[in-house]
């Protein structure tokens, strides 16, 4: 067998390039999968792929490889292995954009039969969103807001409406963001900059959103929502802050409200058992899963592009530079190895 994987060559450039086959013989509680469908998480992986100093996990040496949501085929399983075995369809969490990737098999989660690997790739970023909800304890009913509407946003969005939120306002300044939200079930639709942004916020809402899920992982983005807020109101800080530019006010805005803000990395989670609004993450892989199987969750509705892994140069290109990178998909299944 060949492997083959996506690298980042440089910055704004990548290359599928041939690599080693994973060796597990020393790892008993590993497992190989053959990869069918990975998908692209355009935050991350932009910060990555410029090498931006900034990032969350410090400057990349190129080469270097990303991608950690994707779907394929257990071919191999160590010794220890009690979860999955050789044949299973799994969801896999924290590998690369690779034909063949091995991991510890409590990364890799079961699909229902009735799911498919296009839809399974996803759950792994599915469950970012899911975990910055269920931290700030949403009750049926509750007004939410979304500020940023980049694949976690449009994912939240989805995962709102799930959880009952009622109205659910989505944000930002691209125009095609806010007609997808809206058509993907978001109530309202702003861009920040308008004007009266936040008052048309508080008229809709009778007093300001009760929750808000803030992707945008900006200072100015964060107190443009911290202005929309109820009293007591709940903050989840889903994006990623890969900058200091933080100038709020924070007596003003989170001190005398009282407003609550969690931090939602999805690192910050329980690692063996989850409890009230913190789940583990292969809790929410299961939990992601099965709502797609009982028809509730419709992410195939979100994929926008498929690629064949050979087209990666001009995809990571266009992701280097664009703004509205739409929500896409690598297909592996035409790969040999």
């Amino acid at each position: 067998m060949t492997n083959k994987g996506i690298f980042f060559v440089a910055s704004g450039v990548a290359e599928l390039r041939d690599k080693e086959m994973p060796d597990i013989s020393d790892k008993p509680n590993y497992i190989i999968v053959k990869t069918m469908n990975s998908s692209v998480s355009a935050g991350t992986e932009r910060a990555n792929l410029l090498g931006d100093p900034s990032n969350s996990a410090g400057t990349r040496k190129f080469p270097c490889q990303l991608g950690y949501s994707l779907s394929g085929v257990v071919v191999q399983v160590g010794e220890k292995v009690t979860r999955v075995k050789v044949g299973d369809r799994v969801a896999c969490r924290w590998t690369t954009h690779s034909l063949y990737c091995a991991m510890d098999e409590e990364l890799a989660t079961v699909i229902p039969d009735n799911v498919s690997f296009e839809e399974a790739s996803l759950t792994n970023i599915a469950t970012f969103p899911m975990a910055a909800i269920r931290k700030c304890r949403l009750e049926l009913a509750e007004s939410a807001i979304v500020m940023g509407l980049g694949v976690l946003g449009i994912f939240a969005i989805k995962e709102l409406m799930l959880a009952g939120a009622a109205p659910i306002i989505a944000v930002d300044p691209i125009a095609e963001k806010r007609e997808l939200a809206l058509r993907l079930g978001a109530d309202y639709a702003f861009d920040p900059f308008e004007e009266g942004f936040a008052q048309k916020v508080k008229e809709i809402t009778g007093g300001g959103a009760k929750v808000a899920i803030e992707v945008t992982g900006k200072g100015q983005g964060l107190d443009m929502v911290l202005d929309c807020m109820a009293k007591f109101g709940r903050v989840a800080l889903l994006g990623c802050t890969r900058n200091s530019d933080f100038t709020i006010d924070y007596y003003r805005k989170v001190h005398i409200p009282g407003i609550t803000m969690v931090g939602a990395h999805t690192s910050a989670r329980p690692d063996i058992e989850s409890h009230d609004g913190w789940w583990t993450q292969a809790d929410d892989m299961k939990a992601t899963l099965r709502l797609i199987s009982l028809g509730r969750f419709n992410v195939k509705e979100l994929i926008e592009e498929t690629h064949l892994p050979e087209e990666c140069a001009e995809v990571y290109a266009r992701l280097a530079k664009s703004p509205t990178f739409p929500i896409v998909q690598f297909d592996w299944t035409r790969l040999e190895g």
